[in-house]
């Protein structure tokens, strides 16, 4: 099977490619333009999320047989089209669960003890201890809305601070662990000082925090984003934390992550969260360690090899 590489890989991705019998093409400055011309000689396609797999795309692919995702989310591709042509879809979040997961706690430890205030004011010959008092995570109640890889991976690494874990998930039933108790999205809003969202962008979750939904907490609250920065806007993040309903937000994902490309309202918008002390953001880097770079390529390849598992590709 012919295999193009059209986004910038881990280099061990070719070699582990190649040791399962593909022939790969790895060009991951290729445009859009370029991808249309040439992928109906490719039976795989291994992408992150530059270019979408829209059906304009996927109808030039007629030999297509599968979708390797290196990462997480699926936003971007055409899920209907690939099930009714029966082209495979690979993803790996498990191959950055862990790095999203300490991600997020260190944005929260972060924000908790000022370490970006304090630091800069040491660096300047300030030291001021009171303004810079911390909060303790200990004893504190985090709500997890999304309980899959990433949702689960972060429940894990709560072990050992001594907080209640919650986790919500519309579509699973009993998946309370040793980690989490299963809980009503109802029960979140009434406890939690803590919400960390674990949820992928779907029609369904993409501005699910308006600021209706978050009047209802019961608690004033610190929100973590991790996931997609379309579940919640600007404006309602701004509203939220004015009212003093959100505590604060540590944001690595943006409602619009193109800063070129924002309209006037969202630059107004994104300007004022930037001048908020009790947020605090990250270039959407919660997945992206040196670690999970590799491993992401040995999940997927891995998934790839189980599924076509019985032929040899070689042969």
């Amino acid at each position: 099977m012919n295999v193009l590489i059209i986004d910038e890989m881990h280099e061990s991705i070719i070699p582990l490619l190649e040791n399962e019998g593909f022939l790969v093409a790895y060009q991951p400055d290729i445009s859009r333009k370029e991808i249309i011309e040439i992928i109906p000689n490719f039976h795989g396609l291994i992408i992150r999320s530059k270019t979408p797999m829209d059906r304009e795309l996927l109808e030039k692919a007629n030999q297509l047989k599968f979708i390797g995702r290196a990462g997480a989310g699926l936003d971007k591709i055409d899920l209907d089209y690939l099930r009714e042509n029966d082209i495979a879809l690979f993803h790996a979040p498990e191959g950055n669960r862990d790095a999203v997961g300490e991600h997020a706690i260190a944005m929260l430890l972060a924000l908790f003890n000022h370490l970006g205030k304090a630091d800069a004011q040491v660096r300047k010959g300030i030291w001021h201890r009171e303004e810079n008092r911390g909060e303790e995570l200990a004893g504190k109640t985090i709500g997890i809305f999304g309980y899959g890889n990433m949702g689960k991976t972060f429940a894990k690494k709560l072990r050992g601070f001594d907080v209640k874990v919650l986790a919500y998930d519309k579509y699973l039933r009993n998946y309370g662990d040793d980690f989490v108790s299963e809980a009503s999205f109802e029960q979140i809003q009434q406890e939690a000082d803590v919400l960390s969202i674990h949820v992928p962008l779907t029609d369904e979750t993409k501005g699910f925090f308006s600021i209706q939904v978050l009047e209802q907490f019961q608690k004033s609250f610190y929100l973590i984003n991790t996931a997609r920065g379309e579940v919640i806007t600007f404006d309602a993040l701004n509203e939220a934390l004015q009212r003093g309903i959100l505590k604060g937000a540590l944001l690595d994902v943006l409602e619009n992550e193109r800063l070129n490309s924002l309209s006037t309202a969202q630059k107004h918008s994104f300007l004022k969260l930037t001048e908020r002390e009790n947020v605090l953001f990250s270039p959407h880097i919660a997945g992206w360690t040196f670690q999970s770079y590799e491993k992401i390529n040995q999940v997927l390849v891995q998934k790839i090899k189980a599924h076509f598992h019985t032929f040899s590709l070689k042969d």
